[in-house]
Formats: C-alpha cells, sequence, structure tokens
C-alpha cells in the first residue's frame, strides 16, 4: 500500500538510565530518538504506507542523527526543516511495579517551537497525501507551532485530505484553557478525534462518569457518554478513545473503544505484565486505528488492529512500535500466547 500519509510534530532526544535504574543511580544514558508524530510516522511506515514526517531540528550533528534515525526505519524526511537553536531531550526513568516511570523534559526554545508558519508550504507537504495526522502536543509548544497546527489542518480540510488528531493534553506545556481555545479551533478540521479518559476532561471540560484513573477502575457507559459528546460538539466521523486500567507500572489492562457516529466497537482487552517500556502507547493504538482505516478495514477489525498494535507496543524499549501487519494481526486474532515461532 502506496497511500501518502503525513505527520507533524516534535522529535526528541530521548534519553533513559539503562536497566530501570533511577537518575539518581544512572552512570551512563541510553539513546533514542521520539516524539508522538513520528512515533505514529514509523509505524505507519512498517506498515507499508508512504510515511512523511513534517518538522523542524537544528542544523547540526543532533539533528541530523534525529533524521538518520526516522530514515532508518523507512520515514521520509524530504519535508524537515533544518535551522533554530537546538532539539529538545526528554530524560525517562522507567518505573516498575508501584514504582511510577518519570519523566523530566528539556525542551524550551527547540527549533520546532520556534519555527514560522511562513517556513511550511502546506499546499506543496500534503499534495496527493490521503491522510493527516497532528496532536495537541505540537500547537502547546509555543503560539507560533499552534498557528502552524492550524494552517495545516485547515489545509488538508481544503485538499481533502482526511484528518486525524489526539488530543495528548500535557499539562507541562499550556493550560486547560489554552488547550480548549487552539484545540477547539484544530478540531473544526479533523475527522477522526482519539482521546484518553484525561483528555476529553482537560480539553473540553468532558469526564467520563464513574471512571477513575488512579484507582484502575473504568466505565464503559460513561466513555459512550463522553463520546456522543464530542461528536455533537465538534461533528468527528469517528471518535477513538483508550482505555488504560493502571494496576502497577508494570501490569496494565489495556483496550480501544471506537465510534463511528452510529456504533460503539470495543476491542479485545489485554492483560499487559510485564510492561517493558508503556511511552508510545496511545501513539501506536492511533497509528494501528489510521492504517486499518486506510487499508478498509471495518469498525471493529480496525479497532482490534489498533489494540493489538498498541498492546505489543509495551513490549518495546523506545518510542517506536517496531512491529509489522502480520504480527499486529496475528495478535489481533488471538493468538496471545508469545509462543515462539520457528
Amino acid at each position: 500500500m502506496s497511500k501518502k500519509v503525513v505527520t507533524f510534530g516534535e522529535i526528541m532526544l530521548r534519553l533513559t538510565p539503562p536497566n530501570h535504574k533511577r537518575f539518581v543511580q544512572a552512570e551512563s544514558l541510553d539513546v533514542t530518538y521520539g516524539g508522538a508524530e513520528a512515533n505514529v510516522a514509523v509505524s505507519l511506515a512498517n506498515y507499508g504506507l508512504d510515511a512523511h514526517y513534517v518538522t523542524k531540528v537544528p542544523n547540526n550533528l543532533i539533528g541530523q542523527a534525529a533524521i538518520n534515525h526516522l530514515r532508518r526505519f523507512g520515514v521520509k524526511t524530504d519535508y524537515i526543516l533544518r535551522g533554530g537553536p537546538r532539539l529538545g531531550i526528554y530524560f525517562q526513568e522507567i518505573g516498575a511495579a508501584q514504582r511510577p516511570s518519570k519523566i523530566v523534559y528539556d525542551r524550551a526554545g527547540a527549533s520546532i517551537a520556534e519555527a514560522k508558519p511562513e517556513e511550511f508550504d502546506w499546499e506543496e507537504i500534503l499534495a496527493g497525501a490521503t491522510w493527516f495526522h497532528v496532536t495537541g502536543i505540537t500547537p502547546a509548544l509555543s503560539p507560533t507551532a499552534a498557528q502552524i497546527t492550524i494552517d495545516a489542518v485547515r489545509t488538508a480540510k481544503k485538499l481533502g485530505v482526511t484528518v486525524s488528531t489526539d488530543l495528548n493534553y500535557r499539562k507541562n506545556l499550556w493550560t486547560p484553557d489554552e488547550a480548549n481555545k487552539i484545540m477547539s479551533e484544530v478540531v473544526k478540521y479533523v475527522d477522526l478525534c482519539i482521546a484518553n479518559e484525561e483528555d476529553a476532561e482537560k480539553v473540553f471540560g468532558i469526564k467520563a462518569k464513574g471512571s477513575d484513573i488512579t484507582s484502575g477502575k473504568l466505565n464503559e457507559a460513561g466513555y459512550h457518554d463522553v463520546i456522543h459528546q464530542l461528536v455533537d460538539r465538534f461533528g468527528f466521523k469517528y471518535v477513538a478513545v483508550t482505555l488504560r486500567e493502571s494496576f502497577s507500572a508494570s501490569h496494565n489492562g489495556w483496550s480501544g473503544l471506537l465510534y463511528d457516529g452510529q456504533d460503539f466497537y470495543r476491542s479485545r482487552r489485554y492483560d499487559i505484565t510485564p510492561i517493558i517500556d508503556r511511552v508510545g502507547g496511545g501513539d501506536s493504538f492511533g497509528s494501528g486505528l489510521i492504517y486499518a482505516l486506510i487499508a478498509g478495514k471495518k469498525p471493529q477489525e480496525a479497532v482490534d488492529f489498533a489494540a493489538a498494535a498498541s498492546c505489543l507496543k509495551h513490549t518495546i524499549t523506545g518510542d517506536f512500535n517496531l512491529v509489522s501487519v502480520d504480527e499486529v494481526e496475528h495478535l489481533a486474532g488471538g493468538d496471545a500466547s508469545g509462543r515462539v515461532q520457528r
């Protein structure tokens, strides 16, 4: 499948203490790269799509290393701009059992946050594209990043490109009021909205009744109400919700819910333990859903594929979900045994 998909966001250098060490214990840090929309692009390239990633990185060796990392997995980098002061960094301490993972950001003044709207020719970038994806993280980086995001989704809609967004609220980047103002504009152009139990509440003041994210308790009926409110307010064609039951840092229940404007579709539930690395779990769900819908899968098949893809991501170190369509479909088909395949 050679359909062109485009994602836009910030790629960061990720530094992680090895072997579940705490920051204060670490004498070395493992290096990789990641970021929400970059994670989606890598997954879509792995699934055989013509995946293009758009960002701005510094014109230095670290910026080039980030680009090379994307190219390694088949992502097209033709539209990446070079310039600006620096690449953002995030430090991740991977938790275990009852000790949660910790993330420290060092991303202020990153090249993408200081990029200017006129630097991006969205008519050219999106020419021939089937799908465009961005998250709520990117417009939170700066006022100019917010304007670039709005320009992108507006152009995509004008060109007839399907648009998806993951609300992905980040409290360290902006306030609920700021998020509401910008994302209310972005979602005017969105066909598929992806959220979790916190996003709809923080961004739009819509809460799932009967759920408590700190206890692992979920109430599916409450999410039906949330989704209906989102569709009534914004007219989305699809809304998808990830359902994470957090029993500990090493043990989660995981499933997904998709609404197509008429019916709700709940995926198979996965009991994931031990979790190797949960960063990128939501991005792998989103990319699985995007691929499945582009491939023409029916709604039930699409949400099953997305949930299975995300389940597998929890077993892989790093931000990227390095799995194939066959591996995802094998798990979505019911084989969760983990037996050696020879």
